[in-house]
């Protein structure tokens, strides 16, 4: 017996009330295996897949690309038959219980997959279920070929992979910890954050006006998309109601410069990734927040919201836009492990695999704006966060010591304050304790 099931725009985070269509997957008429992904969505703070909650086939898309809706709200109705309607009541499928999220695709997708061989636009986009099975072979995904949407890597294609022996040549020589990962480009910055690739670049569409006269003249324009519009909102938001007030100093990190030039290549052989200088400005923003937890706090009107746990929210930009994906319980974490956490988060920050609740709970912000060679910064609080702080490039300077002059390297610390709930005085030792954390770091300093 047949019927047809609405599948809804589900409460993917608390704080979440909308969802924009970014673009469907599937189309009326193709067949849909249960929790294989339907369509793209965009929230405030994300994007994310919707999986379908049926098996069946698609009749009818009730919101078209583009559009925001409530939760809650229909999207699409796909036709179910009774051997699937037992199977959603029932439970999940096996391969999905055994994985966690994925599915294999069905076989006319497969096939339509096949007529589509040139799009590999879903090419380098990985359910959490391929990305584990990966690393538990240790393999790269890259070397794995994608059978589906778009040139999408499934579990399928990963298991045939494996059992065609492609694991062991994909490992060959490869012994670092990070199984299932593209290698880093060694080429990296000076100071902070390392970029891995470039970045994407905005979309712009040419406009040619007829008062100009010329072709290739007149104006471009580049379409506002729904995270652009939730930043805009969101730094609006910080402005209109927090006022504002900034305050930087000045730090000689020189020590901090000599003991990551003599660990990070022992750390890159051990860990695999690289030593940033954002692993101990972490250490000694988090152990800051400790002697002032009032900088960890929010404000609510009638009282200050003091926060008890540190969870550091680290800003990770591309060219299209910013994210703050937060690294939770900071204060617990070794330097090591703050490094670990803020390469992975970045990494997949520009990869776009952020989830939302990556992007939750964060109470105190830390951009690295010296990873592209600023020097001073007056950054916006992300909201409803009581400081944001950044680390500005590492330069050398002639500094006067002793009344003699020496060449040091030295950085700025950049701080914004919501002045409701911060003043100048408790801002300013808080920033000098966050020198004086920054300015002990030595060759007997463990990052384990």
């Amino acid at each position: 017996m047949k019927s047809v099931t609405e599948i809804v725009i589900p409460q993917l985070a608390e704080s979440l009330v909308s969802a924009t269509i970014d673009k469907w997957l599937k189309q009326p008429g193709d067949h849909i295996d249960m929790y294989e992904p339907i369509c793209e969505l965009i929230t405030d703070k994300v994007s994310a897949e919707l999986p379908s909650t049926v098996s069946g086939t698609m009749v009818k898309i009730l919101v078209g690309n583009g559009e925001t809706v409530p939760v809650g709200t229909p999207v699409c109705l796909i036709e179910t038959e009774g051997a699937a309607e037992s199977q959603a009541a029932g439970g999940a499928p096996s391969e999905y219980n055994a994985a966690g999220q994925d599915s294999g695709l069905s076989a006319a997708l497969q096939g339509g997959a096949k007529e589509a061989e040139g799009d590999m636009s879903m090419r380098n986009r990985f359910s959490p279920a391929v990305q584990k099975l990966a690393a538990e072979h240790n393999i790269r995904l890259s070397d794995v070929p994608g059978t589906g949407l778009g040139g999408r890597i499934t579990r399928k294609d990963v298991l045939t992979f494996v059992e065609s022996g492609g694991a062991a040549g994909s490992s060959a020589g490869k012994a670092s910890p990070q199984a299932g990962r593209e290698p880093i480009n060694e080429q990296v910055r000076s100071s902070g954050l390392h970029l891995t690739e470039t970045p994407r670049l905005p979309t712009i569409q040419q406009y040619d006006s007829p008062a100009s006269g010329a072709p290739g003249r007149g104006e471009d324009y580049i379409e506002v998309t729904p995270i652009r519009g939730a930043i805009a909102r969101n730094m609006k938001q910080s402005v209109t109601e927090i006022p504002h007030g900034w305050m930087m100093i000045e730090v000689d990190v020189t020590n901090l410069v000599v003991l990551r030039n003599k660990m990070k290549d022992e750390f890159m052989k051990r860990e695999g990734i690289n030593l940033t200088y954002l692993a101990f400005v972490l250490k000694a923003v988090v152990n800051a927040i400790k002697e002032f937890p009032i900088m960890n706090s929010m404000w609510a009107v009638d009282k200050i919201i003091v926060k008890r746990d540190i969870n550091i929210s680290l800003a990770v930009g591309t060219e299209e836009s910013v994210s703050t994906p937060v690294i939770k319980n900071a204060d617990h974490k070794t330097i090591a492990g703050l490094a670990k956490e803020i390469d992975d988060l970045a990494r997949r920050g520009r990869e776009g695999r952020l989830t939302l609740a990556d992007m939750q709970g964060g109470t105190f912000t830390v951009n690295n704006t010296g990873s592209f060679g600023s020097i001073i910064t007056h950054p916006i609080i992300n909201y409803p966060q009581a400081a944001i702080m950044t680390f500005e490039s590492i330069v050398k300077r002639p500094v006067v010591i002793n009344d003699m002059l020496a060449i040091r390297s030295m950085a700025n610390l950049c701080l914004s304050l919501d002045h409701r709930i911060l003043d100048g005085i408790i801002c300013g030792r808080f920033m000098q304790k966050v020198k004086e954390n920054l300015e002990s770091f030595n060759n007997d300093t463990k990052l384990y």
